[in-house]
């Protein structure tokens, strides 16, 4: 009897031990190791903006971003290229969602797997494969208008020229309309059908319920999406570089990265990329204020089977839009980089001009193992970042989640600005802070964008 008397009395001691909730502080200490990597990098990136050269205080990069042109110019050219390539995606995702969540389209899963493919396709390779493609003396597409019209090349002006402001929107939007339909197909999938049946049966057309029911329960996920696509666009660095500068136009990222050219000035270059955060914090608050607290709820039974709106004729110009844009993101692209892989001379015709020696090159000599490694080591870090937001915070306490929620997801925001983010890390945790990222200037110039050139 005494052991179970014992037993008896360290219970208590046993339940107050677990009754312990360790999720709280847990919570406090990651969300405080996640400021410190996101705000530290930030802080020396604020830091070094208001430094010059010789160390001392100064509002000059500031004042010259407002007055000089160089800058505005970039600048004015990112927010509208952005706005374009989120409206393009708007215009072309919304009703690619709806024709593969709504209606009896045929083959929407095999559609579903195409805009996959464009969404892992790096946006770079998309803008490489674009100049074999659109190029105004050589690409293939002119070529083939310049022989069937009988032109010349160099006296006749191209059918398209890539190397333009609207070249590279058009190339950006082909690699990010996939973000604005995941989200909208996404929620058109989760949303029951039967407010859209009930407007079918009091008489409206298919045209009036997508306008007065589906946009309306579509809407958040339309301006999410536009979001996601402006910041995508924003950001990016590969298609400006490899379209844009050439034709002299300059994004605000090509610009910061002129800045690192002999001799590097990173002073400005920190204060030309902080805008970016600004702008973003801004767009997030549109965002607030023109959906409010707008939410929507199906409050019924038991949802029925899901009855598909049927295209009759109209499948023709739906598998149309479908092929025109993903015949220009994937098959296009794709085709011309494989061609271009097994040929000497790529502006060439096939005759006598097949090769092997491209796929020799790249697989016996080693040409893929340092790549392979460093993307492995990216993608490890990028992993480890998505299990800090999606496995930590789900797995804590639902109190103390709630309560860190909103300030770790702002702060795991800030990193996503391109410009911003790696600009920032390379100032923050370069080994002595600012005076040691002096020296990255030499890694800007192997960059592969750079060498694209």
């Amino acid at each position: 009897m005494r052991p179970a008397a014992d037993a008896i009395e360290g219970t208590p001691e046993r339940s107050s031990a677990r009754s312990i909730d360790w999720t709280a502080p847990f919570s406090i200490v990651m969300a405080l190791l996640l400021a410190s990597l996101v705000l530290l990098p930030m802080f020396w990136l604020a830091l070094t903006s208001l430094r010059d050269d010789s160390g001392r205080f100064t509002l000059e990069h500031y004042r010259q971003l407002v007055v000089d042109p160089a800058f505005l110019k970039p600048l004015a050219n990112t927010l509208w290229t952005s706005c374009a390539v989120g409206a393009l995606c708007v215009i072309a995702a919304a009703p690619m969602s709806w024709l593969v969540s709504r209606t009896d389209l045929p083959g929407k899963r095999l559609l579903r797997v195409l805009i996959l493919a464009s969404f892992v396709t790096p946006p770079f390779l998309g803008a490489f494969a674009w100049v074999l493609l659109g190029g105004p003396n050589a690409g293939l597409l002119n070529q083939w208008y310049y022989g069937l019209f009988g032109l010349k090349p160099f006296e006749a002006a191209p059918l398209l020229n890539i190397f333009s402001a609207s070249g590279m929107v058009f190339v950006i939007f082909l690699y990010t309309f996939p973000y604005v339909f995941t989200f909208v197909a996404n929620s058109l999938d989760l949303i029951p059908s039967e407010l859209e049946e009930a407007s079918a049966i009091l008489g409206a057309s298919s045209f009036r319920t997508a306008l007065h029911i589906t946009l309306p329960l579509g809407l958040p996920a339309l301006v999410a999406g536009f979001l996601v696509a402006f910041l995508q666009s924003m950001t990016l660095f590969g298609p400006p570089a490899i379209l844009a500068m050439p034709a002299g136009i300059d994004v605000i990222t090509t610009k910061i990265w002129s800045l690192f050219q002999f001799p590097p000035r990173l002073g400005l270059a920190a204060a030309a990329s902080l805008p970016l955060l600004p702008i973003t914090v801004a767009l997030l608050r549109a965002q607030t204020l023109i959906l409010g607290r707008r939410g929507y709820a199906v409050i019924s039974g038991k949802s029925g089977g899901r009855q598909l709106i049927r295209l009759g004729a109209w499948k023709v110009p739906a598998l149309a839009l479908f092929a025109l844009v993903l015949g220009c993101s994937i098959a296009l692209p794709y085709g011309v980089l494989l061609r271009t892989s097994f040929v000497k001379n790529w502006s060439r015709p096939l005759a006598d001009n097949l090769t092997l020696e491209h796929w020799r090159f790249v697989f016996l000599q080693d040409c893929l193992g340092p790549p392979i490694a460093g993307v492995s080591r990216q993608r490890a870090g990028g992993d480890s970042r998505d299990r800090a937001r999606g496995g930590t915070l789900p797995e804590l306490h639902p109190a103390a989640a709630c309560a860190l929620r909103h300030v770790v997801d702002h702060l795991l925001r800030l990193p996503h600005q391109g410009a911003s983010g790696g600009l920032s890390a390379d100032l923050g945790f370069a080994e002595g802070g600012p005076s040691r990222a002096r020296g990255c200037e030499p890694h800007f110039r192997r960059h592969p964008f750079a060498r694209a050139l």
